[in-house]
């Protein structure tokens, strides 16, 4: 592997640089930023003996140009006066060029040998692997790892280009957070990243998949957990990535109840499969509600609390490392960044309590700084971490047309994480003209396909056929944009989906002082969509695919559900007429997978209700028991039975006894007819998840130990099987990020990072707000 260097920055070249030479020399050069340093980049003193280290990173400038520098620092050498001085480039040099260069610098030099070029340090990085392997930008910047990335067929988290990843390389600030990551992973296999919004969570977790995925195991993002259960291969070494995974489930006890249930399940599954790893993000505010609502993630069994990892503190280095690298590869104008300095506002930003490397990002973005010119910047930049929300309020209000606002509030309809194409043009066709219409603005057919062109990379992401926020915040933002009852209303007129319908009524409903009247008048506009409630299908073909669907709307059961809860608010008899149409579908409408689950909850919602005199009609309540009977007359396996089970037993004082003797006769059936039906399962995770599921099911039904000890030989059988053709568990060989620096970071330390970025050197010292920093020449080597 032969490596440009490209990807590094400054002072991540500084921080190589240290690592390959002092393993080379076997000593620890202390560490010094660049700037007005007095030529020194790293220090080794041992006794009498002062060695002086300085690294140029000038891959993209011609020689001349380091000459004219070392020229230069030729009375900076002289005046510092080491016993040997050691110089490291990133430019190929000739043995020329190196004679010309040992010139320039003198007598400090040794020889020759004392200067590295970009095949010099290629050597040292290839005789010294883990300094690669420590060095994660480096190493995942070269063309086998990128290439493995690339190809990467799972990689859906983000717009697969060459380009972007070595962007997010560039801007990456290595922090042991890292390493503390992969250390988890590696030890528990299960890794849950918490923090704020915007504190990098996405990023540590993308750069951990990247790091998995050069060493050739296989990505698979999932966007639920059912996904993870269909994807996970014994066979295989995947590493499985699920971005803010609790934002996707409703925080509710409802909810909570059965998907932590599927969340542990599945963490137990991959800690049993030595070639499984899941990373999970999730926000902090999220993650410790969600653990006060549910049993299972505070279960002392499941011991999350293991598997997290906090990355909401950064280290003042870490910040001004991330500052340093968004100004760098921004390409932030000199006379901004000048600004920033003269202005006193380096400090600033690093130390504000409102930190975020999201803000960071977003106030180095070029179309940001295009409007603003550089006496306004370190003021702007300064605003904006106290109110984060100016950074979408004026682009969005301001920036782009009314057109292009009402796709961002179509995806906002969708989903949390994403919609496919079709989808956004299917919400935004519907909401558009009603907006246009009530606002008095005038529409076009073409401008879906407009808007989305004008809000690419700037709003939204476009992957494949599926369309994302560039980040969460352009959510939170909308939410609460969105919080005016009359906008609401008009939407609600325009809505053309159930699940536009649904979250748009969900979002209504955490509005504050909702009135009966008022929720009632605001769900009656959603009459229009019983019809679609009955026709429309569940899952859709996945174009090109000739056997693959995915779900399109929401299940039937979901369906009814959401019926009868507006029926309930607005007493709309459309409603609940509806429910009844699809009720009477019975199984031939129903699965055990979409419906096994919620089916026994609405039953015994609809049977507690009519106990308590509330009307509830009898034909619904005969034909949503007949859809469970139905069910548990289909083909199960014992994890269906479970769920159906588990529902029950949550509601049993409404339900029938009649039903739990229909669950008993299927657990039966399941257990006698297993033997027969393992032949698709290519998991040894699921036949030993079965195994348990049958011990479970056998003791609460007192089934026959004659079909019980048949299941489990069946169940060992086949595990036998999966065995002898089990590839070999290799685990993963990075080693996560290099040791960094001291946390120690003071004033002239920053000053030093920043020093070589703004157009006066001299303005360095200004970083202060009351005192200067002094000549850092008289710093202490």
């Amino acid at each position: 592997m032969t490596y440009s260097f490209e990807t590094l920055s400054p002072a991540d070249f500084e921080d190589l640089v240290r690592d390959l030479i002092g393993c080379e020399l076997s000593v620890r050069f202390e560490a010094f930023g660049p700037g007005p340093d007095g030529g020194v980049d790293g220090r080794h003193a041992t006794g009498d003996e002062k060695v002086i280290l300085q690294a140029k990173h000038y891959r993209l400038s011609d020689m001349a140009a380091l000459v004219r520098v070392m020229k230069k620092e030729r009375c900076a050498i002289d005046r510092l006066h080491p016993d040997r001085y050691i110089l490291a480039t990133s430019r190929p040099l000739t043995p020329d060029n190196k004679a010309v260069l040992a010139e320039i610098v003198g007598p400090s030099l040794r020889s020759s040998d004392d200067i590295f070029g970009c095949e010099d340090l290629n050597g040292l990085v290839r005789k010294y692997p883990d300094i690669e392997r420590g060095h994660v930008k480096l190493w995942l910047s070269g063309a086998g790892a990128l290439d493995r990335v690339l190809n990467a067929a799972s990689h859906n988290f983000t717009t697969i280009t060459r380009e972007e990843i070595e962007a997010k390389l560039k801007v990456y600030a290595e922090n042991p957070s890292f390493r503390s990551g992969r250390d988890i992973l590696e030890g528990q296999r299960v890794l849950i990243v918490s923090g704020p919004p915007g504190v990098g969570k996405t990023t540590l977790a993308e750069m951990l998949c990247y790091a998995y995925i050069a060493e050739g195991w296989e990505l698979v993002a999932i966007r639920n957990l059912e996904e993870g259960f269909a994807r996970i291969d014994d066979s295989k070494r995947q590493i499985f990535f699920f971005d803010d995974f609790l934002g996707r489930i409703a925080l509710d006890e409802r909810a909570l109840s059965t998907q932590d249930s599927d969340l542990a399940r599945f963490i137990s599954r991959v800690r049993r499969t030595p070639g499984a790893r899941f990373i999970l993000t999730t926000r902090a505010y999220i993650y410790e509600q969600a653990r006060l609502l549910s049993e299972a993630l505070s279960d002392t069994k499941l011991n999350v609390s293991r598997y997290v990892l906090d990355v909401g503190v950064y280290t003042r280095r870490i910040r001004a490392r991330i500052l340093y690298n968004h100004l760098v590869v921004a390409g932030v104008p000199e006379a901004h960044i000048a600004a920033l300095i003269e202005q006193k506002a380096i400090k600033k930003i690093v130390d504000h309590k409102h930190y975020n490397p999201r803000i960071i990002q977003f106030m180095t973005e070029a179309d940001r700084i295009a409007d603003t010119d550089p006496t306004s910047y370190p003021k702007a930049f300064l605003d904006t971490l106290k109110d984060p929300d100016l950074i979408w309020d004026k682009a969005f209000r301001s920036h782009i047309t009314r057109r292009s606002q009402h796709l961002l509030i179509a995806l906002f309809l969708i989903s949390e994480y994403g919609s496919e194409l079709e989808d956004l043009e299917e919400v935004f066709a519907g909401i558009h003209p009603v907006l246009c219409a009530n606002f008095g603005v005038p529409y076009d057919p073409k401008d879906f396909e407009g808007a989305l062109r004008t809000v690419e990379g700037s709003f939204v992401a476009i992957s494949g056929t599926t369309v994302r926020y560039v980040n969460p915040s352009v959510r939170d933002y909308l939410a609460r944009y969105l919080s005016d009852k009359a906008l609401l209303s008009v939407l609600a007129d325009g809505v053309p989906t159930l699940r536009s319908a649904r979250n748009l009524f969900d979002h209504f409903m955490k509005q504050p002082g909702p009135t009966n009247e008022g929720i009632a008048t605001f769900v009656s506009r959603f009459v229009r969509l019983c019809e679609r409630f009955v026709t429309v299908e569940v899952w859709k073909r996945i174009p090109g695919e000739k056997y693959l669907s995915r779900m399109y709307e929401l299940s039937n059961s979901d369906r009814i559900d959401l019926l009868v809860n507006w029926w309930r608010l607005s007493h709309a008899e459309p409603f609940i007429a509806a429910a009844q149409t699809i009720a009477d579908k019975g199984r031939a409408a129903l699965s055990a997978w979409e419906d096994g689950r919620k089916l026994p909850e609405i039953l015994a919602g609809l049977r507690a209700a009519q106990a308590l005199g509330e009307p509830t009609p009898t034909e619904l309540i005969d034909a949503v028991e007949a859809g469970v009977s139905g069910l548990l007359a289909t083909d199960l396996d014992p994890d269906d039975v479970s769920r159906i089970l588990a529902a029950a037993d949550d509601h049993e004082g409404s339900l029938r006894p009649e039903l739990f003797a229909e669950i008993e006769g299927a657990a039966r059936r399941v257990i006698e007819e297993l033997p027969d039906n393992l032949g698709h399962l290519d998991s040894e995770s699921t036949l030993e998840d079965w195994g348990k599921t049958i011990n479970t099911l056998a003791a609460r039904f007192n089934a026959d130990p004659r079909f019980v000890e048949r299941a489990h030989a069946a169940l060992k059988h086949r595990t036998e099987q999966l065995r002898e053709t089990e590839a070999e568990d290799t685990e993963a060989s990075f080693t996560g990020s290099a040791d960094l620096p001291g946390d120690k970071f003071d004033d002239a330390a920053l000053a030093s990072l920043f020093g070589s970025l703004g157009a006066s050197t001299s303005a360095m010292i200004a970083l202060e707000d009351d005192d200067e920093l002094g000549d850092l020449d008289d710093l202490p080597f």
